[in-house]
């Protein structure tokens, strides 16, 4: 059977098997629909949180930007592995342990504003919208490749399939449909990584092989990185292994970025909410450490396929006729996320550091998905990628937009504007907003404002700058004021999105030397939660203590109590 067929097939078993498990635990109730009626077990809520958190910036993007930023590409699997200490240390089981439906409804009550609650709202609703963006472009990308479909049509499919589970189902829905999910994303990734490690370098663990030297073509013997380090000098490219030297990011913004993506993990709404499903917050301590053995997995097996990806695809293309391209090649070209423009007019393909020889342009989106071609893998393993890509796209999506609806419905309608609203309105308030958020969830998709993980990693940094301070001070520091929660956040995420703004939008060839100390939009977010914590701080101890009622609730909320804490 061709790719195509295997496709049609893997992606439309998954599709119904998602679809059906929707169906088969549809919410019926708020609790439900919201906080999956709090039921969810430690083991089964962390492979839920894994695929919940493993986007498409995990599975296709991660890996694809390493390959192509070598060294410094680990920013990624530092930070965002590093967050879930974070997440797991500071923020879940005290959030749980306060036991209510969302972040904003924690913010409100622990600030004593609805102001602040409010402000929350739009920062969640603001940092979802940013990420989904990502989610979508990549289910479109996914589309495009192997059911040869135009992006934007891929992305108009995506949408739809979200729309039916989680719409339907809501958070009871999504995390048992992000279970099946989180299978079907962790085998897709592993199972090429561990046949092309087995092919490379004889060794079938991609950790390992990882760090062996090559068993077949003209560096054999030679190990995987000296090789990719000496194909980069050959090639006029930094060294893949060198770390701080001319054409790669400095170290003051490497810095910045990771911890961008730690705190922005830690304070990511989709990624919080996920923690009150569990019945307690010994459970969703435990969640979390589950969520991290999960994610290691790819994580851990990442910066491998970074490394067989890169050096295939040079041996591969490099100095190869054109009319001689691999069937793959022509594939993806079809779609623009590869290009060959013949400079020089000699008929061969040419890949070199120099902006003014190189010959080929490839979008680092496609590595991990083209990776078992380039190959030469069987079809169905391709297909089996592909499929898990979508996985890994859907999952994270749906949860986002299950934030986007509960902001709307609880946090603003139901609290603020619609107080007296019945259970049965608010749940059909809740599937309304999700409805609508599907529609510009899709439209974010269509005009994206970069890479998937570029686009991740700003949700991350509008994260790190607006929530993180704000729950970091709200669990442990009693003194925090609603006023300074409130200038905080206002600041942080202000001073964030003005910067990604001006260098995405506003300027966008504005070269390193005209950023904030040589900071990168990406991770600007350090430098909103620096200004976001200390306008807090400041403000709050200008303005009188919280009340005594706010204070209790801190205490209690920190206390540790152990099993025997309440749902």
């Amino acid at each position: 059977m061709s790719i195509q067929a295997w496709t049609y097939l893997i992606v439309g078993f998954t599709f119904a098997l998602y679809i059906g498990i929707a169906v088969w635990s549809r919410a019926s109730s708020t609790s439900d629909f919201y906080v999956a009626g709090r039921g969810v077990s430690p083991l089964l809520n962390g492979m839920a949180t894994g695929a919940d958190w493993m986007s498409a910036a995990s599975f296709i993007s991660m890996a694809g930007l390493i390959s192509f930023m070598g060294y410094t590409g680990t920013i990624y699997l530092m930070g965002w592995t590093g967050g879930y200490v974070l997440l797991a240390l500071l923020l879940a089981p005290y959030l749980r342990k306060y036991g209510r439906y969302t972040v904003p409804e924690f913010i409100g009550d622990r600030y004593y504003s609805q102001t602040a609650r409010v402000i929350a709202v739009f920062c969640a609703i603001f940092i979802s919208f940013t990420y989904v963006a990502g989610q979508m472009r990549g289910v479109g990308v996914v589309f495009s490749r192997f059911l040869e479909v135009d992006v934007n049509v891929g992305v108009v499919i995506g949408a739809l399939i979200v729309f039916l589970y989680a719409v339907l189902g809501g958070m009871r829905g999504i995390t048992y449909t992000q279970v099946a999910q989180y299978c079907v994303l962790i085998v897709a990734f592993l199972i090429p990584a561990v046949a092309i490690s087995w092919k490379l370098t004889g060794i079938p663990i991609p950790q390992i092989g990882f760090g062996s030297s090559l068993v077949t073509g003209e560096h054999a013997g030679v190990a995987l990185l000296e090789t990719l380090d000496a194909i980069h000098r050959d090639l006029g490219l930094p060294e893949y292994t060198g770390a701080w030297v001319p054409g790669k990011k400095g170290m003051v913004d490497v810095l910045a970025i990771t911890m961008a993506l730690m705190a922005g993990t830690a304070g990511l709404p989709h990624v919080l909410i996920r923690f009150y499903t569990v019945p307690n917050a010994r459970a969703a301590r435990w969640s979390a450490m589950w969520a991290l053995a999960f994610i290691a997995l790819l994580y851990t097996t990442a910066p491998a396929v970074a490394a067989f990806a890169r050096v295939n695809l040079i041996q591969t293309l490099h100095e190869k006729p054109y009319t001689e391209a691999p069937q793959w090649f022509l594939t993806w070209e079809e779609t623009g996320l590869i290009v060959f423009t013949d400079r020089n007019g000699d008929g061969l393909i040419q890949y070199s550091g120099d902006p003014a020889k190189n010959e080929l342009t490839v979008d680092p989106d496609i590595m991990v998905l083209a990776n078992p071609e380039i190959a030469e893998l069987p079809a169905w393993v391709v297909a089996l990628v592909a499929a898990g890509a979508l996985a890994a796209a859907l999952s994270t999506a749906a949860g986002l937009l299950l934030v986007i609806s509960a902001s709307i419905s609880h946090d603003l309608l139901k609290s603020v504007l619609w107080r007296n609203m019945s259970q049965r309105d608010e749940l059909r308030m809740a599937r309304t907003a999700a409805a609508v958020a599907v529609v510009v969830a899709g439209i974010l998709g269509i005009y994206p404002p970069g890479f998937v993980a570029q686009v991740v990693a700003f949700a991350f940094g509008l994260a790190a700058a607006s929530f993180f301070p704000i729950l970091l001070l709200g669990i442990f520091d009693k003194r925090t004021t609603k006023e300074g929660a409130i200038a905080g956040m206002l600041l942080g995420i202000g001073v964030t999105s003005a910067y990604i703004l001006w260098f995405r939008f506003v300027d966008p060839s504005a070269g390193a030397d005209q950023w904030f100390f040589g900071i990168s939009p990406e991770g600007i977010g350090t430098v909103g939660m620096l200004l976001n914590f200390a306008v807090t701080m400041t403000v709050s101890r200008m303005t009188p203590p919280p009340p005594d009622e706010v204070l209790r609730l801190v205490e209690e909320i920190r206390l540790p109590s152990g099993s025997r804490d309440a749902a």
